[in-house]
Formats: C-alpha cells, structure tokens, sequence
C-alpha cells in the first residue's frame, strides 16, 4: 500500500525588521517540502526552488536585486544517491591493559 501524502501546512520565517525572510509549507512534523522562496529585506526574492522531504530537489533559481535570473540549478536529493563511502568501524569500548616499565 502506498505511502498517505502528508497535509502541508504554511510556515513564514522573518527577518529581524519584520520583513519576510522565507516562506513555503512544512508537513505536520516539521520537515520543510513544497515550494519555498528567500527575501532580500528589501522584499526582492533571492532565491527559490522545492523541497522533498527535507532536502532541495529539483530547480532551484537565483534572482538578482532587481529580479533578473542570475542562475538555475538542478538539484538531486541526497538520499537518492549512492554514498561511496566506506562504512566507519567504530573503536572497542574495551579499556586495555598497558604495562608498567
């Protein structure tokens, strides 16, 4: 059975004047997704783009003061690619012996 979509929910961020700083939506349990926008103080957008489940995904674009694109992004969610890394072994609790000379 497939996954329920969860209910998203609004959610503003400001800046310390008051101005809006960000603005999108949030599932219920806080995890950012959706689209979402960034403000300058000024109120000229700066950036924009979405979010699956917490992570950037998809384009993303970069607007100048006076709202020009400055630059489009593709964006791959993390979890989505394979990590190459090698899994890290973690170091024995075990307290050893040393000899006393």
């Amino acid at each position: 059975m497939a996954k329920a979509a969860q209910k998203l929910r609004k959610h503003v961020h400001y800046h310390r004047d008051g101005s809006v700083w960000a603005r999108g939506q949030m599932t219920a349990d806080g995890v950012i997704a959706g689209y979402w926008e960034w403000f300058r103080k000024d109120g000229t957008r700066m950036r924009s783009g979405y979010f699956e489940g917490g992570e950037q995904a998809g384009e993303w674009t970069t607007y100048d003061r006076n709202g020009k694109v400055v630059k489009v992004s593709q964006m791959k969610a993390k979890r989505a690619a394979k990590s190459t890394k090698k899994p890290v072994k973690k170091k024995s609790a075990v307290k050893r012996k040393t000899s006393k000379r």
